[in-house]
């Protein structure tokens, strides 16, 4: 008979095990049945437990989740199904079917964000639940939408996933209408009266117009299009604002001038009723089309009257920050158009200035910036002179509240002080103030690395930056004598326009103090969510910042050499731009490499490998796709190029001079030909370290015709008038000459042991040095080629010659080899 309290035992754990399985806890659950079994195992209520868990186990655990989640308001089993799609692989079809069936079903949840996310895991990773909801479209659109679109945003943003895969569909017939079906519901919500859900029916939207707006756009009428141009209210959501840019742009791309009629009639109707909402309306939207449609909108913007009838407007009858707000944004946009500057600067200055001292939230800031645009910092007075009282502003007054807004905790605030900087700093005395600033350099930092800050801020940040740090374009020989004459044209204005601020040693003071405010580690920061145009804005602040070596050391600590790797490997476009930011990204990874030890920078235990630097450092061997056929090639990349290789050669390691011949012999040949004498030494220094590898030496030594050509080469460059190209030169022939195939073609060559005998009899040391290391590898080397250079070199008096160098030399390295070149000759 067993023990009462063996009985008991037994029963409560036969009645957690229950529990357990009951929430998908079925290993708990087999724990507490066994432990129970083994106490009572005659007892039926033992029994009907193993049952009952053998029943659960037959059920996929994402099913017994949900079914909880739904049927018993269990928000904890729906956190848990969330966290097993995260999770987890791919869900068998029928489970997904089966939960999905279930979830859309349901709208007495005690939570939308759990619905949402379980239903949106489900549709995106599972092609049956996709297939489900295809089919649900087709039976009843309306009534399916309207129930996937109230769970949430993440739901909703299916709906378009979904009807944009065509094998979710049986036919491309019916997935085509329940397209423009499903596109008409979203447009339709857009129109609802009171619906709070507009960036989600926008983002719908969006996204069926991007991918198949041919087909779509049609769709769209004045009365559609109505709502979606007041989503461009300063007011909404930035999210909101954003999504209704994308579909006014694709629209008014597509239907052309219809749309352009619309939009200008939507703005002069607004307008025209004068209420402050509508105002807002008609310059949120106003602003918004500047970017997307210039012309149109700086042809409406200069309307006769609009102008000169908006201050007295906005002054007297208005007086509503709303519109106010609304007005300042519209002005700031329309400063693209020199024209619209031009109607600004005539009609607002005195309203602009005005607000700028009567207000304490964002708009005195707006209106600085738009101070900024319309005031040409290139002609900003000389602050000796005395300008008369209550004559506009100048560019350097609006510098003191854009430092001060930085300080500001408003975002707004702080994007108006950036942006309006940017402007600014195109003088070379605002650049001054700003990088003797410390602590404005310290802000600037932290507000490009604040989580909040959005792409507008980064970007006009950045831009700032670049002005600080710019260096002036490298001009060719005939760019300068162009330059020249202009100036002997206007030498009145030359003599003004000269600005000491913007020497290069001016400019590497700035760019020192920027580095120093931690700007590379910033960058690296950042580096993940930048746009293409902040990217190539990152390149070029690299590049301006790294052309003083005594930098290049700091970047590389900070992050800056692996940031433009990876920076070059991310930009895979073809366009002029996007093939100059390569070749940005790569000449600023050259200048480091060529100062700083590449392996201290790419060490073989790291990553990336020091060879992927490889690809970026040949790219700027040959000559730009940019580059126009009139136009002089700037060398200056390919220089820095050939010594950042030369580096990389000299380090067996890493492989890179194998590399290197592998992917660019012919180009290397072609340069060691170039007529510019510093490409020419740069080309020839490479190749001496070349032959640090065995394929470097045997591309010159084993006796190939291609090979006989490129020793010829190498023989005449060391005869040439360049002291550095000579020795280099020299260099890569000690080390051939210690290989037979070369020393043939060395005695084959006319001229060829009396160019090595010329590097003995040279004023430099180190010339000398390689060239008695040469005339001795020859001398000593055996058999037939030994004994004919040996021969041949005594017919040229080159016994005379070196004893001449060792009487003259001190030199206990060349006196050694010089002994060791006659020992063999006088044998």
């Amino acid at each position: 008979m067993s023990d009462p309290r063996d009985e008991e035992r037994a029963l409560n754990l036969a009645s957690q095990a229950v529990d357990s399985a009951t929430a998908g806890r079925i290993e708990d659950a087999s724990r507490a049945l066994r432990e129970a079994a083994s106490l009572a195992p005659d007892s039926d209520t033992v029994k009907a437990a193993f049952v009952k868990i053998q029943s659960e186990e037959s059920i996929h655990i994402l099913q017994r989740l949900c079914g909880r989640y739904i049927l018993e308001r269990d928000e904890n089993a729906g956190k848990e199904a969330l966290n097993y799609l995260e999770r987890a692989g791919e869900v068998p079809g029928h489970v997904a079917h089966d939960c999905v069936e279930l979830l859309i079903n349901e709208r007495r949840v005690s939570s939308k964000e759990l619905q949402d996310g379980i239903v949106a895991g489900l549709l995106r990773e599972s092609n049956a639940a996709k297939a489900l909801l295809a089919k649900k479209l087709k039976e009843g659109m309306t009534a399916t939408f309207e129930q996937v679109y109230g769970i949430g945003d993440r739901s909703a943003n299916c709906i378009a996933d979904v009807v944009l895969k065509p094998p979710a569909w049986g036919g491309e017939s019916d997935r085509i209408d329940c397209e423009r079906g499903v596109f008409q519901l979203f447009l339709a919500k857009l129109l609802e009266v009171g619906h709070d859900h507009d960036g989600r029916a926008l983002k719908g939207i969006t996204r069926l117009l991007a991918s198949d707006a041919n087909k779509l756009y049609t769709i769209i009428d004045e009365e559609i299009f109505d709502p979606i141009l007041c989503s461009l209210d300063y007011r909404q959501p930035v999210e909101v604002r954003s999504q209704a840019t994308l579909v006014v742009a694709k629209y008014l791309e597509l239907s052309g001038t219809q749309g352009q009629e619309y939009l200008s009639k939507f703005i002069r109707l607004h307008i025209a009723k004068g209420h402050n909402e509508d105002l807002v309306f008609a310059f949120s939207a106003a602003a918004a089309s500047f970017p997307i449609v210039p012309t149109m909108a700086s042809t409406l913007f200069l309307t006769e009257g609009f102008l000169p009838s908006l201050i007295p407007l906005l002054d007297k009858k208005i007086k509503s920050d709303k519109v106010e707000k609304a007005a300042l944004d519209m002005l700031s946009a329309a400063c693209i158009d020199s024209a619209c500057r031009d109607a600004i600067k005539k009609y607002c200055m005195q309203w602009l200035n005005q607000v700028m001292t009567s207000s304490n939230d964002d708009r005195p800031g707006l209106a600085a910036v738009i101070l900024a645009k319309i005031l040409d910092p290139t002609k900003s007075a000389d602050a000796k002179v005395e300008r008369p009282q209550g004559q506009r502003p100048d560019v350097n007054d609006l510098v003191p509240m854009f430092k001060k807004l930085l300080s500001d905790k408003s975002e707004a605030s702080k994007r108006s002080s950036i942006e309006g900087l940017a402007y600014a700093s195109v003088q070379s005395k605002v650049k001054e103030e700003l990088v003797d600033d410390r602590l404005f350099l310290a802000r600037l930092m932290d507000a490009l690395k604040s989580s909040s800050s959005g792409a507008t801020t980064i970007f006009g940040g950045l831009t700032l930056i670049d002005h600080l740090t710019q260096y002036p374009p490298v001009l060719s020989e005939e760019q300068k004598r162009m330059a020249q004459l202009k100036a002997y044209a206007n030498a009145f204005k030359d003599s003004q326009d000269h600005d000491p601020l913007e020497e290069n040693e001016a400019i590497a003071r700035r760019c020192r103090a920027v580095l120093n405010a931690g700007t590379v580690t910033t960058l690296v920061g950042i580096s993940s969510h930048l746009s293409p145009a902040s990217t190539i804005l990152t390149c070029n602040i690299l590049l301006s910042l790294s052309k003083v070596s005594a930098h290049r050391g700091t970047i590389a600590q900070q992050g800056g050499a692996k940031l433009l790797l990876l920076k070059y490997t991310s930009i895979t476009g073809t366009s002029p731009s996007d093939t100059q930011a390569r070749r940005t990204v790569a000449h600023a990874l050259a200048r480091i490499l060529i100062s700083v030890n590449p392996i201290l920078v790419f060490p073989s235990s790291g990553s990336p490998p020091l060879s992927s630097t490889i690809r970026p450092l040949l790219s700027l061997l040959t000559e730009s796709e940019n580059q126009s056929s009139d136009e002089p090639r700037d060398l200056l990349p390919t220089f820095e190029a050939l010594l950042a290789l030369t580096n990389l050669a000299g380090e067996p390691s890493c492989g890179a001079a194998e590399a290197i011949i592998r992917q660019a012999l012919p180009t290397v040949e072609d340069l060691l030909l170039n007529k510019n004498t510093m490409i020419q030494r740069a080309t020839t220094e490479l190749v001496c370290n070349l032959m640090t590898c065995s394929v470097g030496v045997e591309i010159f030594a084993d006796e190939s015709k291609a090979a006989s050509r490129r020793l010829h080469i190498l023989l005449a460059l060391a005869d040439v008038e360049e002291n550095a190209t000579r020795k280099a030169a020299g260099g890569a022939l000690a080390t051939l000459t210690d290989f037979e195939g070369a020393v043939k073609e060395i005695l084959g060559r006319e001229r060829g042991l009396e160019i090595l005998l010329g590097l003995c009899s040279d004023v430099d040391h180190e010339i000398v040095h390689r060239g008695i290391v040469c005339i001795n590898n020859i001398v000593n080397m055996k058999g037939e080629t030994g004994e004919a250079a040996r021969k041949k070199i005594r017919g040229i008096d080159g016994v005379s010659i070196l004893k001449g160098i060792l009487r003259a030399s001190k030199s206990h390295v060349i006196l050694t080899l010089g002994r060791d070149a006659l020992a063999s000759l006088e044998k």
